[in-house]
């Protein structure tokens, strides 16, 4: 019963911090999106339920990093204020090992291993696909719904269209008159008599399809080559910027593919091409290395909260920042190795392999009530550094 009760303490003492920490840092990300969101519904008069599926779409995406950062956090908060207040030494008092201390932490940590795994390999990407297609949609309809008769419209980047006549029902445009501004060599001129806009929802994207017109072209530097071509029918491709596609990009990439799929992308036998694979294979292995890393949290934590401080109840907050820091750059350093330098894609376990080690390192030591190196190394140059602030 006592130890069940210890175990509830612990869980509960690193809960708190870890649900808070979840929460503010997934809002501190959530920020930088929602003033864009914000715009479509004061400026483009996108309705809010519209808006409010997009920021359901993107938390999953920030969730595969709150999730291990909160967790960590969590448990370096909770483990460095009982440290700070002497509860850890009353507990070792009392015969609670740090076998005791670490299991429940590790079994919270494995609840958040399967939560980061099920948002890496399933959630995350189903999600990436329905936030490019509900944006999609919003763009679209605003360019078809927004196109007024005899007013010029700049919606699309780098073309102004304007029409003379619009049929609210059909859509199809009279009198249609266009400046592509898109090519930094030429400057094109598109006159027709008719046009309508169609959206693909396969590809994403939107043509503008012309009848019966002239483009005049004519090069910027020189002013010169000016070339008048006359069409019955022209296929204009609009941007609508990270909603449109090319057309030699595929439906899916690799943050909306299944695992599945990009395990078949990366095969020997497969057609992807080198530098494609690459790109596919560090995404695949990405997604299963990310979810083990609470787990070597759970390991590097404790120990590393348990260490007696002087600075203070938030020293657990900032050394779980810097954890993660150097975790998150390690994974990044990896990428990169993957991708450019066309390193084998286990390179992104390197990240996961240090800090196994490290936490092996680190629960030795904490069980044998030896100190840190490095925490006397912080400690050390901490306290130099206070007594010259104090001078």
């Amino acid at each position: 019963m006592t130890s069940l009760r210890i175990q509830r303490y612990l869980l509960r003492e690193t809960l708190v911090p870890m649900l808070l920490g979840l929460a503010v840092f997934t809002l501190v990300l959530l920020l930088g999106r929602i003033l864009n969101l914000v715009e479509l519904v004061i400026n483009k008069g996108v309705p809010l339920v519209d808006v409010l599926l997009l920021l359901a779409y993107l938390l999953p995406t920030f969730l595969v990093l709150t999730l291990p950062l909160s967790f960590l956090l969590g448990v370096m908060a909770g483990f460095g204020r009982m440290s700070a207040d002497r509860e850890i030494l009353a507990l070792k008092a009392c015969g609670v090992g740090l076998r005791q201390l670490t299991a429940p932490i590790v079994g919270l940590g494995l609840l958040v291993s399967l939560a980061t795994a099920a948002t890496t390999i399933a959630i995350k990407p189903a999600s990436e696909d329905l936030f490019r297609e509900k944006l999609f949609h919003i763009a679209s309809s605003r360019a078809n719904i927004g196109i007024q008769a005899q007013i010029f419209n700049d919606e699309f980047e780098g073309i102004i269209l304007y029409a003379n006549d619009v049929d609210e029902r059909s859509g199809r445009m009279q009198g249609v008159f266009i400046s592509d501004e898109r090519d930094d060599t030429l400057s094109s001129i598109i006159l027709a008599n008719e046009g309508r806009i169609f959206s693909n929802q396969e590809n994403l994207t939107l043509t503008l399809h012309l009848e019966n017109g002239t483009i005049h072209r004519q090069r910027r530097e020189t002013g010169s080559g000016f070339q008048v071509i006359e069409f019955t029918r022209y296929d204009l491709n609009l941007d609508l910027g990270q909603t449109s596609m090319s057309a030699d990009q595929p439906r899916k990439n690799k943050k909306t593919m299944t695992l599945g799929e990009l395990y078949q992308a990366i095969r020997p036998d497969a057609a992807t091409p080198p530098s494609k694979k690459r790109e596919l294979l560090a995404e695949f292995h990405w997604r299963l290395a990310v979810p083990v890393i609470p787990l070597l949290f759970a390991l590097l934590g404790v120990p590393l909260g348990i260490q007696p401080v002087r600075s203070g109840r938030g020293s657990g907050f900032a050394a779980g920042l810097l954890v993660f820091l150097a975790y998150y750059v390690l994974l990044s350093l990896a990428g990169t190795l993957v991708v450019d330098a066309g390193l084998p894609g286990l390179i992104m376990w390197g990240p996961n392999s240090i800090f196994l080690l490290a936490s092996i390192v680190v629960l030795r030591a904490a069980a044998k009530e030896k100190p840190l190196p490095l925490v006397e190394f912080c400690r050390r140059w901490t306290d130099i550094l206070i007594r010259r602030l104090r001078k």
